[in-house]
């Protein structure tokens, strides 16, 4: 399948980040999925690609005119789309991905994250979508839509349309077989009207 991963492509952040980008990539290789990306050939952007490459995978990256100052167009990859816009990059990217991946990114990497989460929870598209963030970088997002849904801003289907995993094969498993949810350590947690919050195991 295609996947489509979002994730940095700041060259500020910690080295095991991008360590993380080329474990994916060439997983994503090794187990025959091609890779949709913003097309970008820096941090993590770049590092995941390139290792999809290095596992003899297809790469199609889709970047703006405009950011291509800023993410360095990634020049080797095997189909590259320059879009006009940021809207009309996110269309393709949205268009080509048979399934979605977000890895610790920034702003960029939540807006497209939110995207596909929000179509998914509105029955748009029935890809998976999943978050694997080993060192809890997402952490404090994930509470913040536990306490909105409490408080009854999320509607607890949002809650199942995402898989959250600290763990790289727990996320290709969720990416192949779509997303199966399971309750954390220690029991349920519950909305108000008694609905389970179907958090991930989360390992130490």
């Amino acid at each position: 399948m295609r996947v489509c991963v979002f994730c940095s492509s700041s060259e500020e952040i910690a080295l095991c980040h991008q360590e993380l980008a080329e474990l994916v990539g060439a997983e994503l290789a090794r187990r025959g999925h091609d890779l949709v990306s913003g097309g970008g050939r820096v941090s993590m952007m770049g590092a995941v690609a390139g290792a999809v490459r290095a596992g003899g995978r297809h790469t199609l990256g889709v970047i703006p005119q405009a950011m291509i100052p800023w993410e360095v167009a990634d020049g080797e990859a095997d189909e590259l789309v320059v879009t006009s816009d940021m809207r009309e990059r996110k269309g393709r990217m949205d268009a080509a991905a048979d399934a979605f991946l977000a890895l610790p990114g920034g702003l960029g990497t939540l807006e497209e994250l939110f995207e596909v989460w929000t179509a998914r929870s509105l029955v748009l598209h029935d890809r998976p979508v999943v978050v694997l963030d080993p060192t809890g970088v997402y952490r404090g997002l994930r509470e913040l839509v536990e306490r909105l849904c409490r408080e009854g801003f999320v509607r607890p289907a949002a809650l199942v349309a995402i898989t959250w995993t600290d763990c790289l094969a727990d996320a290709f498993r969720a990416l192949e077989a779509g997303v199966q949810p399971c309750a954390p350590p220690g029991g349920e947690v519950t909305v108000p009207d008694g609905v389970p919050l179907p958090w991930p195991n989360v390992r130490p």
